[in-house]
């Protein structure tokens, strides 16, 4: 077996990673990850610097470490999840006899309440974005598709199929997926098309030099909106995507359409936004109890 370099075995894994044709944020993720944990191989022990001589030790080390650190235990599972695909496909690939993240147990996972906004505060929302059409378009479709931040930078103008009210995502690796849209996403999307500015760039929204809108800009805008609408809670685009989830949860949409919708790749996730909707459902009894 050949003693590879740390370094240079990430650098093998992330090409494989290319060739699967993962996404570029989770080859981003991966990379991260696995340099950090080599750059703490690094500074805590001069043995581990190749792929054979790092241990389950050192990875329980590793974790504690995080954890010293106040990183939560969502954080490390993600981590060991990373360093446990990374010495798989050294494992895989016969470079190493055994992973050594294999047995390794995951972290506890705290159960964190996801933020989503209730009607009036999207209301609110809208609102204050209804004198910008890009913005307010934007907007309508976080709320009215559920569609992640990624997808929506990434949208063009032949995705929208306007006459048969339909959108089309680029989803998490390469998957696409259509979603029917509403009248009132259409709407917002046709005015905003009566003034985008002539460009060359295909994305539906551009930014003000007539580029592709980026994730930072989409991000900017949903705090821009926040701010003025007077909401004191903070809130991502992924919080407008939990919105979507958990409302269309709770007016009874099938977890397995939702699941079509949302682009989730196991319909566990999507059962979250089940236990949302009847959560929502029993506090609406309690409220209104005669």
């Amino acid at each position: 077996m050949q003693n590879l370099s740390l370094d240079q075995a990430l650098t093998d894994f992330l090409t494989s990673l290319r060739a699967r044709n993962t996404s570029v944020l989770t080859r981003q993720a991966y990379a991260t990850d696995i340099r950090q944990f080599i750059a703490w191989l690094k500074e805590t022990t001069l043995v581990a610097t190749h792929v054979s001589s790092v241990t389950k030790a050192d990875i329980i080390e590793y974790l504690s470490y995080l954890s010293d650190l106040g990183r939560s235990g969502i954080t490390r599972a993600r981590k060991l999840a990373s360093i446990r695909e990374f010495f798989r496909y050294l494992h895989d690939r016969e470079l190493i006899p055994s992973s050594p993240a294999a047995s390794v147990a995951i972290p506890k996972k705290e159960r964190r309440a996801q933020t989503y906004l209730r009607p009036e505060e999207y209301a609110r929302l809208l609102s204050a974005a209804g004198s910008n059409p890009r913005d307010f378009a934007i907007l309508q479709l976080f709320l009215q598709t559920g569609i992640r931040v990624s997808e929506l930078v990434s949208l063009t103008l032949s995705d929208v199929d306007m006459q048969n009210r339909l959108l089309k995502v680029s989803g998490k690796g390469s998957k696409e997926r259509v979603i029917p849209l509403e009248k009132k996403a259409i709407q917002a999307i046709k005015n905003y098309k009566a003034v985008r500015p002539e460009s060359q760039d295909v994305h539906l929204f551009l930014n003000y030099e007539g580029q592709g809108l980026s994730r930072r800009g989409a991000e900017k805008i949903i705090e821009k909106y926040r701010l003025l609408s007077g909401i004191t809670k903070r809130f991502s685009a992924h919080s407008l995507r939990h919105t979507f989830g958990s409302y269309k949860a709770e007016q009874g949409i099938s977890p397995f359409q939702l699941k079509e919708w949302m682009g989730h790749s196991s319909i566990s996730v999507t059962q979250l936004y089940v236990h949302m909707g009847k959560e929502s459902s029993r506090r609406a009894m309690e409220q209104t109890s005669l």
